[in-house]
């Protein structure tokens, strides 16, 4: 991650003008910490990085999936955003959508979904920034320089939160991990399909293409 900086000396400020932009590189395990307006400002100056912000208030920064994730990632999404055209109860968001949860951390899972409800009760101007809520449904499809155990985190988080059904979609290992409030992590090797149960009613997801090839 790289932030350009605009370098000053006494005399410029005095005048009021800048002499030059630096770029600093920040390692990936350096978090920086930002508040919620300055971070609303960072991704708007910055639209093509994909940035979360945690409950403490560090600044995250992913790295571009690369093509095979990018793949496995557009086949989830189109199968979830097909079911819900469907069902027709609530609407899915891809991996650009930011949610401000309950803990004020702003996370983007990679495939989303809330009812209409909650939806609808949203003003004009909140559906076009971050939603401030918790999706009742959440996916994380791990790339290959994700974490598990910071992915892991994240999915606790979403159900402490409020989701009401997360899944983990590893397909380095082969596993799928189902989340639901007050039970186990289900572990799952090789899933043919995962359920919606009565969060998503009637959506299967087919995991060939997502999971495995």
């Amino acid at each position: 991650m790289s932030i350009a900086t605009t370098a000053y000396t006494r005399t410029d400020l005095d005048r009021g003008h800048d002499i030059e932009t630096v770029v600093v590189a920040i390692p990936p395990d350096v978090r920086l910490e930002v508040s919620h307006e300055d971070f609303e400002r960072l991704c708007r100056e910055n639209p093509e990085v994909r940035l979360e912000r945690t409950a403490e208030g560090e600044l995250i920064a992913m790295v571009p999936a690369g093509g095979d994730s990018g793949r496995r990632n557009a086949k989830l999404i189109t199968r979830l955003v097909g079911w819900a055209e469907a069902d027709g109860t609530g609407e899915a968001f891809d991996c650009s959508t930011g949610f401000i949860l309950p803990n004020g951390a702003i996370r983007a899972p990679d495939a989303t979904w809330i009812p209409h409800d909650k939806w609808n009760s949203l003003t004009p101007s909140q559906r076009r920034t971050f939603l401030p809520l918790c999706p009742d449904f959440a996916v994380e499809l791990r790339s290959p320089s994700d974490s598990v155990p910071e992915l892991r985190r994240k999915m606790e988080e979403y159900i402490a939160q409020g989701t009401r059904l997360a899944w983990f979609i590893d397909p380095d290992g082969g596993k799928a991990e189902v989340y639901r409030p007050g039970r186990p992590v289900e572990v799952l090797d090789r899933p043919a399909m995962l359920s919606g149960e009565d969060v998503l009613p009637g959506f299967v997801l087919d995991l060939k293409g997502i999971l495995f090839d």
